[in-house]
C-alpha cells in the first residue's frame, strides 16, 4: 500500500513530519509531497495558468520528501497524474494545527487535499488538531499523529470498494498525553465566524483591507464535530463531494419554472 502525505502549512510544518512518522509505523510505503509554503485557508485550488514545479527536499528527521510551488490540491493532483512516477492508494493530509469543522471544510487546504484524492478515486483523510488559539511554544503533535494513523488504518476497509472514494475529516482535541474521551462519528456542526473588515491607508493614502476579528467559535450540539471536540472526543466526519440538496430538489420539482 502506498500513502501520499501532504498538508496546507508547508513541507517544513511539524504537524506534517509527525504524521509522516506515525504513518511509517503502518505496513505501507510513505511519500511526502507538500507545498513549499503555507497555503492555509486556500480552499480547493487548481492551478491552470502557470507551470507547477517539483523539487526534492529533506525533512527535519533526515527523511526525503518532495515539495511543490502549487496548492495542497495541486500536490495531490500532481501525484495522482504520475509526476512522481508512482501510484498511490490513499491520501492523508495534515496535521493542521487548528480544527477544521463545520463550514471550515470549504476553506481548508487540509480538507480540500483530501477532496482532491476523492476526485481521483482514492480515499482522502484530513487530520486537524484543535490546538489552543494562543498557544505559546511548539505544539506536541505526537499523540494526535499516532491516533490519526491508527484511525486511518481502521477506516481503510470501509473506504475500499466504494463507488465514490470517501473523505474522512478527523479532528482531535489538543491532548498531548493522548487522554481523549473517545472517538465519535459526527456530522458537520455550525461554525460561528466573527470576522471584521479593517480598512487602512498605505503610505500613499490608498486604501487596503485586512480581514480580521476574533477566532471562530461554534454551536455546541450533540453529534457534531464541534460538540465532540468540546467534550474531549476525537471527531470523525465522513464527507462527500456531491453537495446536492436533495430535499430542496424534490420541493423544486413542484414548481413551474
Amino acid at each position: 500500500m502506498k500513502i501520499l502525505v501532504t498538508n496546507d502549512d508547508g513541507v517544513t510544518a511539524p504537524g506534517l513530519l509527525a504524521l509522516a512518522q506515525a504513518l511509517r509505523g503502518l505496513d505501507a510505503e510513505i511519500t511526502v509531497l507538500a507545498p513549499d509554503h503555507n497555503w492555509s485557508a486556500s480552499g480547493h485550488v487548481k492551478t491552470m495558468h502557470r507551470p507547477l514545479r517539483l523539487s526534492a527536499t529533506t525533512l527535519a528527521d533526515g527523511s526525503q520528501a518532495w515539495k511543490s510551488d502549487g496548492a495542497p490540491s495541486d500536490c495531490v493532483a500532481l501525484a495522482m497524474m504520475g509526476a512522481l512516477e508512482s501510484g498511490f492508494d490513499l491520501v492523508v493530509s495534515g496535521i493542521n494545527p487548528n480544527a477544521n469543522i463545520g463550514l471550515d471544510v470549504t476553506y481548508s487546504g487540509t480538507v480540500t487535499a483530501a477532496m482532491e484524492a476523492s476526485i481521483w478515486g482514492k480515499p482522502g483523510f484530513a487530520v486537524s488538531l484543535d490546538a489552543p488559539e494562543y498557544h505559546e511554544g511548539p505544539l506536541d503533535f505526537r499523540s494526535a499523529a499516532e491516533t490519526a494513523a491508527r484511525l486511518v488504518w481502521q477506516l481503510l476497509p470501509e473506504a475500499n470498494g466504494k463507488q465514490l472514494a470517501p473523505i474522512f475529516n478527523i479532528n482531535l482535541p489538543y491532548r498531548p498525553q493522548g487522554d481523549y474521551a473517545g472517538v465519535m462519528l459526527t456530522r458537520q456542526g455550525v461554525r460561528i465566524y466573527r470576522d471584521v473588515l479593517e480598512k487602512r491607508l498605505d503610505p500613499r493614502g490608498r486604501p487596503y483591507y485586512w480581514i480580521a476579528g476574533d477566532p471562530p467559535s461554534g454551536v455546541k450540539e450533540d453529534g457534531t464535530d464541534y460538540g465532540a471536540l468540546q467534550e474531549g472526543f476525537v471527531s470523525i466526519t465522513p464527507l462527500k463531494m456531491d453537495m446536492t440538496d436533495f430535499a430542496a430538489l424534490e420541493k423544486l420539482r413542484d414548481l413551474r419554472l
